[in-house]
């Protein structure tokens, strides 16, 4: 028999992919922070002899959740300013607020708090655009959570930094500081088309293609935005985007509500992602991202929850469901975004997104043991016909059981393994206090 660190036994695999594939009665065995084998329960305890053995009656083990747009410190806002438009949640309200508050020991508070939510939702990565980007790093890291940090740039000055020049810089340093990290990557995030002129833009494209990362930003959020950009530069963002080169693989462009036929074409021609925010875009009136016709053109679609103070929450099972039924409403076809597409989107497409799949976003050997357990035996999830369609369309986050990040266990039967949920809360209260005084 083999020794291994870890078997993890369940009453179904759903590794994504291959897709719509679900395996009864199966196990997956980790070594290293990897998963080796997915094979049947009888065969893994012939094959395996492990340190640790878990067997979890009526769960479904699925890949950890990809978070592929989240404002992680902004979990100590929530709440702080609803049912307003964007622009007058932003300039009247969120600005200001961070304008007076924003600090390293903000944005470390708030990432705590976002991750406990995450983690106890069954998510394993979260792609963060905030500032203070190297405690969001730490933080993540210091409690064995994935992530990929937003090198944020924005042409006003900030707690973070004063210029575009100092926003870059200080980025450049986060990524040198964590390139070597097996938990942490970087990606540019320039904030979106109206609050980031063409030179720093130019400029980030260099250096993206120069260490190889993403960018990540908010486009075509609103219709008041591509109208405002046509006003004062006489093109739309994405069209300003493109003729500066930043439409490419490389782009995770989040919301994008307002597309035409030629804009979707232009993603697809160049290999783009869109990061899609359903609840987030609900909650601000934002508009419909077409997300149908972005898969029917083969377009990478992710989902991200986007920030605690404009959703009110980090819950991927939420997002998975609206993204499924909403995408079906908009184009009146209800076979239109399946169960199991809704899953990939949360999973393996976020990881496509980040660049990241031939690590994580699925369940398959050689990728690390990103596995999140979800119980079906409870009555809500019965009975149960298809583990897929219960998954997206019956359960809750309230389900998540147990969760491991490179096979270390963050949550085991509900409770935090590796953050003091005790403190976080403390400190978010104090929060609450300063900010209402």
């Amino acid at each position: 028999m083999l020794h291994i660190d870890s078997l993890i036994h369940a009453s179904w695999v759903i590794p994504v992919e291959p897709d719509d594939a679900v395996y009864e009665n199966s196990a997956i065995a980790v070594n290293d922070g990897c998963i080796i084998d997915i094979l049947s329960s009888e065969e893994a305890d012939k094959k395996y002899k492990s340190y640790q053995t878990h067997h979890l009656d009526d769960h479904a083990l699925i890949p950890g959740f990809i978070n592929t747009h989240t404002h992680s410190p902004m979990s100590l806002m929530r709440g702080l300013a609803d049912d307003l438009h964007l622009m007058e949640w932003l300039q009247k309200f969120i600005w200001p607020a961070e304008e007076k508050w924003v600090s390293a020991k903000f944005v470390r508070d708030g990432a705590e708090l976002s991750i406990i939510e995450m983690i106890r939702g069954g998510t394993t990565c979260f792609n963060d655009m905030y500032f203070f980007p190297d405690e969001v790093a730490r933080i993540a890291n210091q409690v064995g959570m994935r992530a990929c940090v937003g090198l944020i740039l924005i042409d006003f000055p900030s707690a973070w930094a004063g210029n575009a020049d100092e926003y870059l810089h200080k980025g450049l340093e986060v990524h040198d500081q964590f390139k070597e990290n097996s938990l942490i990557t970087t990606a540019f995030a320039p904030h979106a088309p109206y609050t980031v002129s063409d030179k720093p833009l130019e400029k980030v494209l260099m250096y993206a293609n120069e260490l190889d990362i993403q960018i990540h930003m908010h486009v075509h959020e609103t219709a008041h935005e591509v109208t405002q950009a046509v006003e004062q530069h006489g093109n739309r963002p994405l069209k300003r985007l493109a003729e500066l080169g930043l439409v490419s693989p490389r782009l995770m462009a989040v919301h994008m509500t307002q597309l035409s036929i030629d804009e979707i074409a232009l993603l697809a021609d160049n290999n783009s992602h869109v990061i899609h925010c359903p609840e987030s875009n609900l909650k601000m009136a934002s508009g419909f991202c077409p997300v149908a016709n972005l898969v029917e053109t083969n377009i990478n679609v992710a989902l991200g929850t986007d920030g605690a103070a404009s959703n009110n929450d980090a819950d991927m099972f939420s997002e998975m469901r609206i993204a499924a039924l909403l995408a079906k409403a908009v184009i009146k076809d209800a076979s239109a975004i399946p169960a199991s597409y809704a899953l990939r989107m949360a999973t393996l497409n976020g990881a496509k997104a980040l660049g990241i799949d031939a690590i994580t976003g699925s369940l398959k050997k050689g990728k690390a043991a990103d596995i999140t357990a979800v119980y079906f035996g409870d009555p809500e999830t019965q009975p149960l016909y298809h583990p897929v369609s219960q998954l997206v369309y019956s359960c809750g986050r309230d389900k998540v059981t147990n969760v491991w990040v490179a096979g270390k266990q963050l949550l085991k039967d509900r409770a935090l393994t590796t953050i003091d949920e005790k403190s976080v809360l403390s400190n978010a209260r104090a929060w609450r206090d300063n900010i209402n005084s």
